[in-house]
């Protein structure tokens, strides 16, 4: 069975292609293949090309803990590299389908670098999912632990909430980030950012990851960060996210489409052997 491993600013995945594996892809698969110590070891699996006609190729989108991911940015920008290394694009947009909605994506610099039309944000709380009446989730408030912390939420289809904050670090990330991600007002979980608004074209981000944890970057993270950081009026549509494993340039249009831009980076590819299971 070939693994192939890329990361994305230190985000990194396997990528499985549904022809080189000859079994059925089960949860225990995914978490002993993703496991540092027994595996792999990576922040997540990329299962495709899978054939479909709603676009040009399809793919899912496992976590380490073995639950499905609707999407991921720096896992869409793997993706296509992978695609390109494979010799399945060239130059030329195409798209891609995932369980959180279809993305266009293109590739430069040899596929060291790829853009990923991400789609658009949507800060509803029938959408995202978030308990509660019909509203738009900005500026609100939780109470976890004792503390009041104020947070708004968006889908880029996946969900997420974005707490910002005059100071953030691992350590905050990791502290809130697993009490937030499990809060019962979200009812499939969500993706946690504490951002720090730096001027109106950067922001900073520290990322607790659903299904993850703390994780270095995330393109649709740095997606919904850089959405909700215009919503509330304080970033211009080209915003720079940095991150513990580096930058993403975002592009917000006014009906708060993204257009995502990142490297890739190509680390190994190998056999995968079945003793490991």
């Amino acid at each position: 069975m070939r693994f192939y491993k890329y990361h994305a600013l230190g985000n990194d995945y396997i990528v499985l292609y549904p022809n080189d594996f000859a079994s059925e892809l089960t949860k225990e698969h995914i978490r002993k293949i993703c496991h540092r110590n027994y595996g792999i070891g990576s922040d997540g699996i990329l299962y495709g090309p899978i054939k479909t006609k709603e676009a040009d190729f399809a793919l899912r989108i496992f976590n380490p803990d073995g639950s499905e991911a609707e999407k991921s940015g720096n896992g869409l920008r793997i993706f296509a590299r992978f695609l390109w290394d494979m010799g399945k694009v060239g130059t030329d947009r195409f798209t891609i389908l995932t369980v959180g909605g279809k993305v266009e994506a293109q590739i430069y610099d040899n596929g060291q670098k790829v853009t990923v039309e991400m789609g658009q944000v949507s800060f509803e709380s029938g959408k995202i999912p978030i308990t509660g009446p019909h509203r738009e989730v900005i500026k609100e408030e939780m109470n976890i632990d004792g503390e009041i912390i104020e947070f708004s939420a968006a889908t880029i289809g996946n969900p997420h909430c974005v707490i910002l904050r005059n100071e953030i670090s691992e350590a905050l990330a990791k502290e809130l980030g697993p009490k937030i991600e499990t809060d019962s007002r979200f009812p499939n979980k969500t993706n946690v950012q504490f951002m720090k608004v730096l001027n109106r074209g950067n922001i900073r981000i520290e990322i607790w990851e659903r299904g993850v944890g703390y994780t270095l970057a995330s393109g649709s993270s740095s997606s919904a960060a850089a959405a909700v950081a215009k919503r509330l009026g304080l970033c211009d549509s080209q915003i720079k996210v940095h991150m513990p494993g580096g930058q993403i340039d975002i592009t917000v249009s006014n009906d708060f489409s993204i257009t995502m831009t990142g490297p890739v980076t190509k680390v190994a590819e190998g056999e995968l052997y079945k003793e490991i299971f």
